[in-house]
């Protein structure tokens, strides 16, 4: 099919390129209901885990700053990738989107073999330097080492998402997420406690998952085929392709790091507060802080490319539409999950504290819930901003804005009450909720200053 002349016929570019509303609605659900599926997996990878005591939760809560800088790099090549993309096809540049995603493939591959080669190398080192010693060290070396092992697939289907969202198409990663999702959540108990594998079960069970939606991806991709011509031809390798994906996704990977780097010290804030108990705490109450944000993320993810056609196209008006009907869409979603968190944290703490070894988190991690849940409603204003600025391709905007989240606010109140005030694991939720909700009004504020900018520049051109 010829890409210029199919793009009329081609639903998911119609989509796009279409009534904002439309978009933002129909590329979200998908993206939530994949969203839901990858958290829910995440959360019943630690529920089994926790039967096997504070210990191995605790390990796994050490790993997981480690295991989010992984992430943060597939997700800067999701991101990356889907924003270029996105941003050639409002400009009617089809060619050249399809060999940005070309190009993207090829950049996953080898930023997962260098992230599986240092990653190993260096594990042990960061873990004892995170203040894990003893079994908590041993059960956080087993799962993460088995983890790298699976850097390239994960980073090769980050890519491959990015490519069908960029085009308009989220409801293909979604069905891929949650076939590999379900099937990780069905061997997890079985190589954990029926092959007696333990921790390494529940890693192993990731990685085979991680496999499954591979070979989906590139079944999709290169038998099914998309809108885009992808061709893996060395000849296609440009540094113009990989710098309209690099200059979003390095800025957007960086980012989702210093959220690691956030984590990494809130988990030393817990432990000053209340040792293994206070880790295990923050792990499993954040677990579900994270199912709920779920559905702000996904329409983040369909923010992304909806504003980068707009930008693409020039117009303005729709970019700034857009990521306001997208805030009071997510504020409906918000606003009753965190009343929800709120009002079962005992049922929701019960998730983490069913056998005998973890009963001593239920009262710690149902009175984090009650604080951490009022994180959401703040959310949307400066995560979807965010999505804004990776989408008109000023991913170091979306930089900056996570680090004052992250880096400066949460981990400035945290420190505040905790080592100042002097209020105990308790500080650590309370830096979280205070600093994410004055960070999200700066971010918005700038958001809203960024797209007057816009509008007064293309007003100046048209003028002469």
């Amino acid at each position: 099919m010829d890409n210029k002349s199919g793009a009329v016929g081609n639903k998911n570019v119609e989509l796009l390129l279409g009534d904002y509303k439309k978009a933002i609605v129909r590329l979200s659900i998908p993206n939530m209901i994949a969203m839901l599926v990858q958290t829910l997996y995440n959360l019943v990878d630690a529920i089994w885990v926790a039967g096997l005591g504070a210990s191995a939760l605790a390990g796994m809560g050490v790993f997981f700053p480690i295991y989010m800088v992984i992430i943060s790099i597939a997700t800067g090549i999701t991101v990356g990738t889907s924003s270029a993309i996105s941003r050639k096809i409002g400009a009617k540049e089809y060619e050249k989107a399809g060999n940005i995603a070309s190009n993207s493939l090829w950049l996953a591959v080898t930023i997962g073999t260098l992230t599986t080669l240092i990653g190993i190398a260096t594990l042990r080192p960061i873990l004892k330097l995170a203040g894990a010693e003893g079994s908590t060290l041993n059960y956080a070396y087993t799962y993460g080492l088995i983890i790298y092992l699976f850097s390239i697939p994960l980073m090769f289907n980050n890519a491959g998402t990015g490519i069908l969202r960029g085009e308009g198409n989220s409801k293909t990663p979604m069905y891929i997420v949650t076939l590999s999702s379900v099937l990780n959540m069905i061997l997890d108990p079985i190589f954990i406690y029926v092959l007696r594998l333990g921790i390494a079960g529940a890693a192993w069970a990731t990685g085979i998952s991680i496999l499954i939606a591979s070979s989906m991806i590139f079944v999709q991709i290169f038998v099914k085929g998309t809108f885009l011509k992808v061709d893996l031809s060395v000849s296609n390798l440009k540094a113009g392709y990989l710098k309209d994906i690099l200059i979003v996704g390095f800025p957007t990977a960086l980012a989702q790091v210093t959220m690691s780097i956030a984590i990494y010290f809130l988990n030393m804030f817990a432990l000053k507060s209340a040792g293994d108990i206070g880790v295990a705490t923050f792990t499993g109450a954040w677990r579900i802080i994270n199912l709920g944000t779920l559905t702000i993320i996904g329409i983040s993810s369909a923010v992304t490319p909806v504003t980068g056609a707009a930008y693409g196209a020039r117009d303005f008006n729709k970019l700034e539409n857009a990521l306001k009907y997208a805030i009071k869409f997510a504020e409906l979603f918000s606003i009753p999950i965190m009343l929800g968190i709120f009002l079962f944290s005992k049922q929701l703490a019960f998730l983490f504290a069913y056998a005998k070894a973890s009963g001593e988190l239920l009262d710690n991690i149902s009175s984090a819930l009650k604080i951490l849940c009022l994180f959401l409603p703040g959310t949307p204003l400066g995560m979807l901003t965010s999505g804004m600025f990776q989408g008109i391709g000023h991913g170091f905007k979306s930089l900056v804005a996570t680090i004052i989240r992250t880096i400066i606010f949460q981990l400035f109140w945290t420190w505040l009450f905790v080592d100042i005030m002097k209020i105990g694991l308790s500080g650590v939720w309370w830096g979280i909720v205070v600093g994410n909700a004055s960070a999200s009004l700066v971010t918005y504020t700038w958001g809203q200053w960024t797209i007057k900018k816009l509008k007064e520049e293309s007003a100046l051109l048209q003028q002469e």
